[in-house]
C-alpha cells in the first residue's frame, strides 16, 4: 500500500513541478522517483498484508507484478524526453497520466475487493484513452482513441454488469468471501452468468479472440511510445488480473470452463501468429504478436493453484524484450510516416547496435535458448504436459514455430537487405541505455530464471 501511496505522491509532484515552471526536473525527479519506489517494493516483496477491510492486498504475486509495473515505467519514462521533445509543455501531464495508469495497474492485481479492481480498471482504462489520443494532429490517433474508448468503455460495461449478478448471488465484493460461497453452496445461475461477463471484459483487455479485432488498429495509429505501454505494461496487466480472478471466481462452476479456456488460448496463439505473417507495418506484426503472447500467458489458467510463478517469469521476459523492440522501433521510425518494415532494411549497417537489440528481442520472443523467452515458454508448457493438457501444448509449439518466421523475417531485412540510404542512425542516448538494460535483463533472466521464480513461492 505505501508503493501505491507513493506512485500517488510522485504523480501529483509532477503535476506541480509543471505549475511552478520546472519542466526540465519532471523526468530526472520521476525516474529517481520510480527507482527509489520500485527498490522498496523489491524489499518488501515478501510481505502479506491486507489494508483498508481487505479492498487492497499485498501479496508475493501482487508485490511481484507490481515491481515489474514499476520497471516497465521507469522504461517508458527514460524513453520520454527525447519522444515529447516537441511537446515540452505538455511533458509533466504525460508522465503524470502514465503514473496514475501504473497506479491502477497496481490495483488490479492487489485487490481484495471487486470495487477495488474496477476502480483500478477504469484508472488504467481512462488514462490509456487519453494518451492514445495525445498526438492530436494525427487523425490515426483520433481515431486510435475514440475506437478504445468506445470498445473499452463497452468492455467495462460488461465487466460492471457482471460485478453486480455476483454480488446479487453472492451478497459480497470481497473475493475471499464470494470463493468461499462458491466453493461451499449452490450459486444461482447468474452466478456462472456473471462470473462469464467479468471473464469476457477481461479477455478484451486481453486482446484475446474472438475479443481482439480493436488491437491492431489502436496499436497502429497511437503514439509509438504508447503503443509500447499498452504492449507490455497493460498487456501484462490485465493478463495478472484474468489469472487472479479466475482463482476465486471459478470455483463452484463446471471444469468444462477450463476447456474453454483451452479453447480461447489456442485460437488466440493461432490467429495472432497467422495475422502477423501477413503484416507489413511494425507495429501491427508486433500488436498480433502480443495477442499471440496472451494465448501463450493464458495457459496459466489451466492450472491456476500453481502458476504464479510461472506467469510471472514469461510476463516479465516477454515484457522486457517487448520494451527492447519498441525502442527500437521508436528509433528508426521517429522520422518517418509510417512504421513499414522496409524501413528496417538495412540497419545493421545504419546502426548494428539497434539491429542487436532488436534481433535479440525477437529471437527471445519467438523462444529461442538462451533468451527468457524460451524457459517462459517451457515452464508454462511443462505444467500444461503435467496438468494434462497435451494437445494445448502441440499447438503452442506449432505457433512457436510460426512466430519464428515472422519475426526472422524481420531480421533478414536488417542483416540482408540492400538498401540505398546507408546513412548511419543517430540514437539518443537514453534509447541505447533502456535497449541495451532490457536486453540485458532479458538474457539474465534466461540464464539465471530462478531469479524471478523464487519470489513468488
Amino acid at each position: 500500500m505505501n508503493t501505491l501511496i507513493a506512485i500517488g505522491v510522485l504523480a501529483v509532484l509532477v503535476l506541480v513541478l509543471e505549475i511552478i515552471n520546472l519542466r526540465k526536473v519532471v523526468i530526472p525527479a520521476t525516474l529517481i522517483g520510480l527507482l527509489g519506489i520500485l527498490g522498496y517494493t523489491v524489499c518488501n516483496i515478501d510481505v502479506t498484508q491486507a489494508y483498508y477491510n481487505n479492498m487492497f492486498v499485498s501479496t508475493n504475486f501482487s508485490n511481484a507484478f507490481s515491481s515489474l509495473f514499476i520497471a516497465l515505467t521507469i522504461f517508458l519514462v527514460a524513453l520520454s524526453k527525447d519522444f515529447y521533445k516537441t511537446e515540452l509543455s505538455k511533458i509533466s501531464d504525460y508522465i503524470s497520466l502514465k503514473l496514475f495508469l501504473l497506479m491502477g495497474a497496481m490495483c488490479m492485481v492487489a485487490f481484495g475487493n471487486m470495487a477495488m479492481f474496477f476502480l483500478g480498471l477504469e484508472i488504467l482504462s481512462i488514462t490509456l484513452y487519453i494518451l492514445c489520443g495525445t498526438d492530436r494532429k494525427n487523425i490515426k490517433s483520433n481515431e486510435s482513441a475514440m475506437k478504445y474508448f468506445l470498445l473499452g468503455s463497452f468492455a467495462s460495461g460488461v465487466v460492471l454488469f457482471g460485478i453486480a449478478l455476483v454480488y446479487g448471488a453472492t451478497g459480497s465484493f470481497d473475493i475471499v468471501t464470494i470463493k468461499n460461497l462458491a466453493f461451499s453452496t449452490a450459486m444461482p445461475v447468474w452466478y456462472a452468468l456473471g462470473v462469464a461477463m467479468i471473464i469476457i471484459g477481461m479477455l478484451f483487455k486481453v486482446a484475446a479472440v474472438p475479443f481482439h479485432f480493436w488491437a491492431p488498429d489502436v496499436y497502429q495509429g497511437a503514439p509509438s511510445l504508447t503503443t509500447a505501454l499498452m504492449s507490455t505494461l497493460v498487456k501484462v496487466a490485465a493478463v495478472a488480473t484474468l489469472y487472479r480472478m479466475s482463482k476465486y471466481l471459478f470455483g463452484g462452476l463446471s471444469t468444462d470452463i477450463i476447456n474453454v479456456i483451452v479453447v480461447i488460448a489456442i485460437l488466440t496463439m493461432t490467429v495472432g501468429n497467422i495475422m502477423a505473417i501477413r503484416q507489413d507495418n511494425m507495429k501491427r506484426l508486433l500488436a498480433y504478436s502480443g495477442i499471440s503472447h496472451a494465448g501463450f500467458m493464458m495457459m496459466a489458467l489451466t492450472a491456476l493453484s500453481t502458476a504464479d510463478a510461472n506467469l510471472f517469469y514469461y510476463a516479465s521476459a516477454y515484457a522486457v524484450a517487448g520494451i527492447a523492440a519498441f525502442t527500437v522501433l521508436i528509433a528508426v521510425t521517429k522520422n518517418k510516416d509510417n512504421e513499414q518494415i522496409s524501413n528496417f532494411n538495412g540497419l545493421a549497417k545504419k546502426n548494428p547496435l539497434l539491429a542487436v537489440i532488436l534481433s535479440i528481442a525477437l529471437l527471445s520472443m519467438g523462444g529461442i535458448p538462451i533468451f527468457a523467452g524460451f524457459f517462459g515458454k517451457f515452464f508454462l508448457f511443462s505444467q500444461a504436459i503435467n496438468n494434462g493438457f497435451i494437445t494445448l501444448v502441440i499447438f503452442g509449439v506449432i505457433n512457436s514455430f510460426i512466430s519464428i518466421y515472422y519475426y526472422l523475417k524481420v531480421i533478414v531485412a536488417m542483416y540482408s537487405s540492400t538498401e540505398e540510404e546507408t546513412a548511419t542512425i543517430e540514437v539518443p542516448l537514453a534509447y541505447k541505455v533502456v535497449g541495451v538494460a532490457a536486453i540485458a535483463i532479458n538474457i539474465i533472466i534466461g540464464l539465471c530464471p530462478s531469479i524471478l521464480l523464487n519470489l513468488i513461492p
